[in-house]
């Protein structure tokens, strides 16, 4: 039964009307919500979103730059990364995707589908950025630009104050409570040399320790600093 319910690639027209974009190539719009899973021959998989993503992220990133230099004159580079890394994030991403209804527009396959695909929040996040990519490919760096900033625009205002990263929240609340400084340490680094990855665990005093990896160890930092973040919040430590 080729409706609307079995088939999401009928939803176009409507996310084209929420996207306020319509677009000249109907094929580079089909292909930013096709998921890899979504015909398992070698020839449906050339039609998937994966590449788009790549780009999809590219332009995101320099349009909420350029959109936070412009918003916020004057402020020092260590805030504005942390609004960039803030407003590009999946959870940022999850956001725009739901407020575009972009769920019900993917095509993924019968087991993608019963796996739960449309409501992973990685799926979704992917799907937002090949879309992105796919105004691009199709409109142009302006047209990207303006749908970007519109649909970003509302995450960017919500907080006058820039976010802080894991480790500075972590150390804040530590020093609330009157204990030591939190401790990382490298703990592990894997090859190959030109792309390691690392892993590093933090100690807070009186609290298990907690690790995590990542492709530095900043980013790993960073990592466990959210982890044992989420435990304490949690209730599950301390």
């Amino acid at each position: 039964m080729n409706d609307i319910a079995s088939d999401p690639s009928l939803r176009l027209p409507a996310l084209q009307e929420r996207l306020a974009y319509f677009f000249k190539s109907h094929r580079l719009l089909l292909e930013a919500v096709t998921h890899s899973s979504f015909q398992g021959d070698g020839v449906g998989r050339r039609l998937c979103n994966e590449r788009m993503e790549f780009v999809g992220d590219r332009v995101l990133g320099l349009v909420i730059a350029n959109l936070l230099f412009r918003r916020f004159p004057g402020e020092e580079v260590g805030a504005l990364a942390r609004r960039h890394a803030a407003a590009v994030r999946r959870e940022a991403l999850v956001e725009i995707a739901e407020h575009l209804e972009l769920a019900a527009c993917l095509r993924l396959s019968r087991g993608e589908e019963e796996a739960g695909g449309r409501r992973n929040p990685g799926l979704l996040a992917d799907a937002a950025e090949a879309l992105i990519a796919a105004i691009y490919l199709d409109g142009g760096f302006d047209a990207a630009k303006e749908v970007i900033e519109r649909l970003g625009r509302e995450l960017i205002e919500r907080d006058a104050s820039p976010p802080k990263d894991a480790k500075t929240v972590l150390q804040e609340w530590a020093q609330g409570r009157g204990l030591p400084l939190p401790i990382y340490r490298e703990t592990e680094r894997s090859e190959p040399p030109h792309a390691p990855l690392f892993r590093v665990e933090v100690v807070v005093e009186g609290l298990p320790p907690v690790d995590a990896t990542g492709p530095s160890k900043r980013i790993a930092e960073r990592a466990a600093a959210e982890l044992l973040l989420l435990k304490v919040h949690a209730g599950n430590v301390g």
